[in-house]
């Protein structure tokens, strides 16, 4: 079997790490809601999550990748606690590639940002924004990895995790982590995202 590495991101990384979450949200019924054009968010939605990380996640000192020999094969953006929110430099620096990626979707994106933002937790956590590995690569444990490496840290940090889950079918795989769902998020005219909280242990 081979092993799995984890280790923090640089921004060497966010080209590959990019392309494996564009690859691995391409069916999320939240992405679909917001580049309905399947074409488009084969061909667009890697911008998403380098905007997102390299103006904002890398930053926070969260963000790690997980390979099984030499070619990356999962990711996930992590923000540590009372981090989780974009300052106005970070948006307007993000925008641009936001912008590429959704044209004139971008409005569904911001409107899922602010009802998200309005069911975030205040209690200081760490959060879990973006988890996803390739689909050539799962079930190699990696993602599993990624999930265990931050999750052993909040347990020695005593500190609660939060996520939001965009897909009902990773429910029961975040609840095996231990989250369990606060809530539901109804997307205007779109799909829902469950809200997960985890405790420490």
């Amino acid at each position: 079997m081979t092993t799995v590495d984890v280790r923090p991101a640089v921004r060497a990384d966010i080209a590959a790490l990019s392309q494996v979450l564009g690859r691995a949200f391409y069916d999320d019924p939240v992405m679909a809601w917001m580049l309905p054009d399947p074409v488009a968010r084969r061909r667009k939605l890697h911008r998403v999550f380098a905007a997102l990380t390299r103006h904002h996640h890398l930053s926070r000192g969260g963000v790690e990748v997980a390979a099984a020999g030499s070619v990356l094969g999962a990711a996930a953006l992590w923000d540590p606690p009372g981090q989780w929110r974009h300052t106005v430099g970070e948006q307007v620096r993000a925008a641009p590639g936001l912008l590429l990626a959704f044209g004139a979707a971008l409005r569904r994106g911001q409107q899922a940002e602010e009802l998200m933002q309005r069911h975030h937790p205040e209690e200081p956590h760490w959060y879990l924004a973006v988890i996803g590995s390739d689909p050539s690569v799962r079930g190699s444990g990696q993602g599993q990895a990624l999930m265990r490496s931050r999750l052993d840290r909040c347990d020695a940090e005593h500190a609660p995790a939060y996520l939001e889950s965009s897909n009902p079918a990773n429910i029961g795989y975040y609840q095996r982590f231990g989250f369990e769902v606060t809530g539901e998020i109804v997307l205007p005219d779109g799909p829902s995202l469950w809200p997960m909280w985890r405790q420490p242990r």
